[in-house]
């Protein structure tokens, strides 16, 4: 590999939630749309489910369609090394397989380069009115949006 190849390569990012059906999700579509040029994006779940219709729907309305995104498990991508694994809620972060940094030895789960822990709201588990629960969704895709854009812009300028 030639010196600056691997600089020139974009950056590998996992994001792992508990379910894989809204936040990683959403950040999975959100860092792809905003710095897809530097950045693979990809999200996974402790256990699979589906992707919330709720969060597809706020997602659209920012132009982003997450609607093809479908619910994985870290086991997805054990062959890959990350560059970095963002636990985006506290479950995750305590019971999800990708902690090991360790990228010497085999691992049955994908390993990353850097594992960073953010926690946001689940909005999946929202009460109220459907416009209630819609709220809840807007302001944590936001949060997740401010969130990327400060974390990966920064990360940039390294």
């Amino acid at each position: 590999m030639a010196p600056n190849t691997r600089s020139q390569e974009k950056k590998k990012v996992l994001f792992l939630c508990t379910h894989n059906s809204v936040r990683s999700q959403m950040a999975e579509g959100l860092l792809r749309a905003i710095y897809g040029d530097r950045y693979e994006a990809y999200s996974a779940g402790v256990s699979a489910t589906t992707v919330n219709p709720h969060a597809i729907q706020v997602m659209k309305e920012i132009d982003i369609d997450i609607s093809n995104q479908y619910s994985k498990t870290p086991k997805e991508f054990q062959d890959i090394i990350f560059d970095m694994a963002v636990t985006v809620c506290d479950r995750a972060k305590v019971s999800c397989p990708i902690c090991s940094t360790n990228l010497e030895i085999p691992a049955e789960y994908p390993r990353a380069r850097e594992v960073i822990h953010k926690s946001f709201e689940d909005p999946a588990a929202a009460v109220g009115s459907e416009e209630e629960q819609l709220r809840v969704f807007r302001r944590v895709r936001d949060e997740i949006k401010d969130w990327i854009l400060h974390t990966f812009e920064k990360t940039l300028q390294i």
